[in-house]
């Protein structure tokens, strides 16, 4: 056999068996962790002695081993192994025990220590064992998307548990002060630029022109948000248009053929796609704080702006309008789809609340207003699909945020422009189906 056919045979083993072959495998077998050849117990093995080997030189290596098994595992048996490690290392009733017991007797800071450690959880400390592994975070990212995939139907309680700790981890580890606002050009690397393609979950960018068209010239920007263990890969980004006016229709926007400006001459910032990059981060919040940030840099960059918004997609209408109206009702013509999407977005409820709408969540509870209602102004099929065309404008106003947020969470009333609210009173008045008139103060902020 030739010295390429060993390679190729040693790529061809199974990461488990490369591990045992080690130096590393020979210290499992030394403490009794001999691994079985099914990979489903060998990752349960794996995590057991990572966490027997708490602090040890050997974590880092081990952690790598663990990703290789894992990462060269049918998705079936990864989801397997996160439904049982939670399980398989509950907390230590006995050490809290002790450890509150302590802490009634002395109650000095050497007992408090000992009580925060015995009650942080096994899985937490599995994370940041993992966490030691080469890019350890993002392959974690993508062991939090395999988990979230389970259907909730099937999920174990303890993948419930595992998720949260996940979620609280990245929630620390990701936090707006820890990550770097860059500026996303023509001029990146393309790898990076491939991976803006690929994420564009908004309005589909069309192959590299079409990305050229939105990136290169000096009234477009891209900003993404990037963790300093992820250089090229952005966590979520934001495109920008620099206009005259507040556009009401995403082609204006996004159209092969138009006009570039001078930034001097632009009145208007207008965030017309906000993209989420990583299905492994969800609940992790990076939008606001980028919206905020990138404000701050364009006014610092453009001084002369005066207004900030976004040119957003409204994807719960269709359904609620079908619910309203039934599913086999006719389209309603421009008029009165402006005036009905005016009543979805002010006064449908969600869960504690809040608006029904997703993006709207989102954007009014970054305390922006919602501006103003536009009939065919996206029409693609995902647009007609989603929204019969209908976009919005947000308007973030920075001396008005926090008074919109109030009356958002305490007053449960959408901020909304005088010709927003009209268009929304229209429709209730006209004798439209279902929905209530918004409670609270009708327009909390001038228009």
């Amino acid at each position: 056999m030739t010295k390429q056919d060993t390679a190729n045979a040693s790529r061809r083993r199974n990461p488990l068996d490369l591990l045992m072959s080690s130096g590393l495998g020979k210290l499992l077998r030394g403490i009794g962790m001999a691994p079985p050849r099914d990979s489903g117990e060998s990752l349960l093995d794996l995590a057991d002695a990572l966490l027997s080997l708490r602090g040890r030189a050997s974590g880092p290596a081990l952690a790598s081993a663990f990703f290789e098994l894992y990462e060269a595992s049918g998705l079936a048996v990864r989801q397997d192994f996160l439904g049982k490690i939670h399980d398989r290392h509950p907390a230590d009733a006995k050490a809290i025990d002790k450890a509150i017991a302590r802490w009634n007797d002395k109650r000095d800071e050497a007992s408090a220590l000992a009580l925060n450690a015995a009650t942080e959880s096994p899985g937490t400390r599995l994370i940041n064992q993992l966490n030691l592994a080469p890019q350890g975070t993002q392959r974690l990212i993508g062991m939090r998307r395999d988990l979230l995939a389970v259907p909730r139907a099937a999920a174990p309680a303890g993948l419930a548990a595992l998720d949260r700790e996940l979620e609280s981890a990245f929630t620390a580890w990701f936090n707006a002060g820890f990550l770097e606002l860059r500026r996303i050009g023509w001029d990146s690397p393309a790898a990076l630029l491939e991976r803006i393609i690929r994420y564009e979950a908004v309005h589909e960018i069309h192959g590299w022109d079409d990305l050229r068209r939105r990136v290169e010239p000096a009234d477009r920007r891209c900003y993404g948000f990037f963790h300093p263990q992820m250089r090229d890969d952005p966590l979520i980004f934001v495109e920008v248009a620099l206009t005259p006016q507040l556009p009401s229709a995403i082609h204006q926007v996004i159209a092969e053929e138009r006009e570039t400006i001078n930034p001097r001459e632009a009145n208007c910032a207008i965030f017309y796609s906000i993209s989420n990059c990583q299905v492994g981060l969800k609940g992790i919040p990076f939008g606001n704080h980028l919206i905020k940030r990138v404000v701050g840099q364009l006014k610092e960059e453009l001084p002369h702006l005066t207004t900030f918004a976004t040119l957003s997609p409204v994807p719960g209408f269709a359904k609620w309008l079908a619910k309203e109206q039934g599913p086999d009702a006719k389209v309603p013509g421009a008029k009165d789809l402006r005036q009905l999407a005016a009543r979805y977005l002010v006064t449908a409820k969600g869960r504690g609340k809040q608006p029904a709408d997703p993006v709207a969540r989102f954007h009014l509870g970054n305390g922006a207003r919602l501006e103003a209602v536009h009939a065919n102004a996206d029409l693609s099929p995902n647009g007609q699909k989603q929204s019969h065309g209908i976009m919005v404008n947000y308007l973030y106003d920075l001396a008005y945020i926090e008074a919109n947020l109030f009356a958002l969470t305490e007053l449960g009333t959408v901020a909304a422009s005088k010709t927003v609210q009209a268009l929304a009173d229209d429709s209730e008045s006209s004798g439209g189906k279902g929905g209530k008139k918004a409670g609270g103060t009708k327009d909390p902020v001038p228009a």
